[in-house]
């Protein structure tokens, strides 16, 4: 992942998280409205009823109008233009709080007109844990003459109790929110190392190529001496040393493609090419390894000219890189066979042995960078794990398609279409 699309992934997860925020905080918000004019409604009526049983206990006529205030949130106040028996009061309004599953603690007031205070109150409890006279004095509501005050001091939180599946569903987000940051935080991190690792790879495999090329040049020198070349064992560990270099140089060479790989700078020189050209060169050289393991090449290409457009560079080196594990990964004795076809007006290119094959749980990750199918502690075979990831992306890179089929110990068969 660059640094481009990391950033377009936390501008985008930062626009989508603020865009849920707001439609939660919204939602949010008219719940509790919703909720404070239910209970609202609710005191209401239930303070309504109680100034009507009053009125007919106590034979008088209560107001038709401006029966209910709300004096502040959590504050109410009932114009009943008579005296009231306490008792009475608290006995109606516990009983009608009751009955509309107002369960909620609450304390209330009588308004005295001769020493014009609140002189009655008491606290009444919804579990009667407590319930203490006179805990607190309520304030005086000056438009009404005879009337009673009810404050609920838990308002607040009987109506967030009332919310649990929003306060549940802002838990998750904010959750899901801090679970958003902290996997930026990580992939940020691993980003930074993966980049100072890529940089060391670079920089290692960069100072390799000196002391690469000034070996290449004295083997040469020394397997061209005379001396070197009637001295057979001097002339076998300069072959030896030439070889190994060039080997290394191999390796060199595939881990700089892949650094270019990941770093997006793969320029493809596209170029008009002819398979079959490409193919004799590649199969020539890879023919003396195989003969060397005493195995057999069989080819079927088709005689007439195959073109296609392609970077000749890549293209050879997929090509070397995939006969290059049909031998190392075949028996004793490799059988390769290469072949080419047209189907539906579409260049075939399979390239098949008969090796130790792939175990199905493996295949889909075999073109995965640095994949390599588990041996144990045996290690047969060397390798990166980079072979089949570079062939992979070389191949979308040029719009072809590559298919890989395999059954163990039987073989593996890959096949491109271009």
């Amino acid at each position: 992942m660059n640094k481009n699309e990391i950033r377009r992934l936390v501008i985008f997860g930062a626009l989508v998280i603020l865009g849920i925020i707001a439609i939660q905080s919204y939602w949010f918000y008219e719940t509790w409205d919703f909720k404070e004019k239910e209970f609202d409604r609710t005191v209401d009526i239930a303070l309504q009823r109680v100034a009507e049983n009053l009125a007919v206990i106590d034979s008088f006529q209560i107001p038709t109008i401006d029966l209910v205030k709300k004096a502040s949130s959590n504050y109410y106040v009932v114009n009943i233009n008579n005296t009231i028996d306490a008792h009475n009061l608290e006995y109606f309004l516990q009983r009608e709080f009751q009955s509309k599953a107002l369960n909620e603690d609450f304390e209330y007031g009588i308004f005295d007109c001769s020493s014009d205070e609140m002189v009655y109150g008491s606290y009444c409890s919804v579990d009667d844990r407590e319930k203490n006279e006179h805990i607190s004095r309520l304030p005086k509501y000056d438009k009404f003459t005879y009337y009673f005050g009810v404050k609920f001091p838990k308002r607040s939180s009987f109506i967030l109790s009332k919310m649990e599946r929003s306060i549940i569903f802002t838990l998750i987000l904010f959750l899901t929110i801090i679970f958003f940051f902290y996997s930026m935080y990580i992939i940020l991190r691993q980003k930074r190392l993966s980049d100072m690792q890529k940089d060391f790879i670079n920089n290692m495999t960069h100072e390799f190529k000196t002391p690469i090329s000034t070996i290449n040049v004295s083997a040469d020198v020394f397997i061209n001496h005379p001396d070197i070349q009637q001295n057979e064992r001097l002339s076998k560990y300069a072959n030896i040393i030439k070889e190994q270099n060039n080997r290394l140089n191999m390796q060199v060479e595939k881990v700089l493609q892949i650094a270019a790989l990941d770093k997006d700078n793969l320029k493809l020189k596209i170029e008009p090419l002819d398979l079959n050209e490409i193919l004799a060169s590649v199969l020539k050289s890879n023919e003396i390894k195989i003969n060397e393991k005493k195995g057999q090449l069989y080819t079927s290409l088709i005689s007439q000219s195959l073109p296609i457009k392609a970077d000749k560079v890549h293209l050879t080196n997929i090509l070397h890189n995939l006969l290059d594990n049909a031998i190392k990964y075949s028996k004793e004795k490799p059988e390769i066979t290469v072949n080419t076809k047209i189907e539906n007006n579409k260049i075939l290119l399979e390239i098949a042995d008969k090796g130790i094959g792939i175990p199905k749980e493996h295949q889909a990750k075999i073109f995965n960078k640095f994949y390599r199918i588990p041996t144990g502690n045996v290690h047969n075979v060397k390798g990166f794990g980079l072979g089949l990831y570079y062939v992979k992306n070389i191949c979308d890179a040029h719009n072809w398609k590559i298919k890989l089929t395999s059954e163990k110990e039987q073989g593996t068969l890959i096949t491109i279409r271009f």
